[in-house]
């Protein structure tokens, strides 16, 4: 027997969905959100949404996929557990004359019937849950049989991805939680869905453009959660070095030459067929 074995890791889940629901609230997400409005689209084109389905978008944020799928003249819900969120959503909503009901919920509690919904969405959302089991149970319990389940989320080795890596060095992640970006792993998506579902999925790139690295780094430090949280927990030494690893990064993935900053995120287009 092992006396000097590690004890395993209890991991207060309650305690961390607060905190990043915290995080998501902070800044104004809705002001990067809006630049990847083409995402839903694709999505739901993925998806072949058709006019007659139901619809709910899962961790909505400020509403991409939902407006995509509205647009499509879909019965739609919109639902995130950051009320101001779904407050950018209801606003572009209403702008766009597009009927849709929006509802505070927690993704991995749905406040859902079983297989209330032809298909679920979530861009960018889901993914950020810490119970990813949990989290991915509700999406295929509210999903109806033979229905479908439609999700971007980042790769690992994408620039997002490797955003998330570089503030880890400054903000370690909360112990025992798995890492967000392993839903762009086809891999583990299986292992989530799989017995119950067929998972296709396909490499995507998102295209982020702003005037320079410097915009960049000025929107995601005022208006990014998890930029504006990482920032303010650490020191002045720290919030230097930090910024400095940033450009590195951005100067990593830039393709720019001109001075304004084209950097190209994949992410994983994923269509989860739930079985009849």
């Amino acid at each position: 027997m092992n006396l000097h074995a590690a004890a395993p890791v209890s991991v207060d889940l309650a305690t961390i969905k607060g905190r990043q629901q915290a995080a998501w609230a902070s800044g104004d997400y809705a002001v990067i959100g809006t630049t990847l409005q083409i995402v839903g689209e694709m999505l739901c084109e993925a998806v072949d949404l058709r006019s007659n389905q139901r619809v709910l978008d899962v961790a909505a944020g400020n509403g991409n996929a939902t407006l995509a799928a509205a647009r499509r003249f879909a019965e739609v819900v919109s639902t995130d557990y950051v009320g101001a969120l779904l407050e950018r959503g209801r606003e572009r909503a209403a702008a766009d004359r597009l009927p849709v009901t929006f509802q505070e919920a927690d993704a991995e509690a749905l406040p859902f019937a079983d297989a209330s919904f032809d298909v679920v969405l979530s861009t960018f959302g889901v993914m950020f849950t810490p119970n990813q089991a949990k989290a991915a149970s509700e999406l295929l319990r509210v999903c109806r049989p033979g229905g479908k389940i439609g999700m971007a989320n980042w790769t690992p080795e994408s620039f997002i991805g490797q955003l998330f890596k570089t503030m880890g060095k400054y903000v370690a992640p909360a112990p025992g939680v798995k890492s967000p970006a392993l839903w762009g792993n086809k891999a583990h998506l299986e292992t989530l869905f799989g017995a119950k579902a067929t998972v296709a999925a396909q490499s995507k790139n998102f295209v982020f453009r702003y005037k320079s690295p410097r915009h960049w780094i000025e929107i995601f430090r005022g208006y990014y959660g998890p930029v504006v949280k990482a920032f303010a927990a650490i020191d002045p030494p720290a919030r230097e070095a930090l910024e400095a690893d940033l450009y590195a990064l951005l100067d990593k993935f830039n393709i720019a030459a001109d001075g304004t900053l084209v950097i190209p995120s994949e992410y994983l287009e994923v269509v989860i067929t739930k079985a009849s």
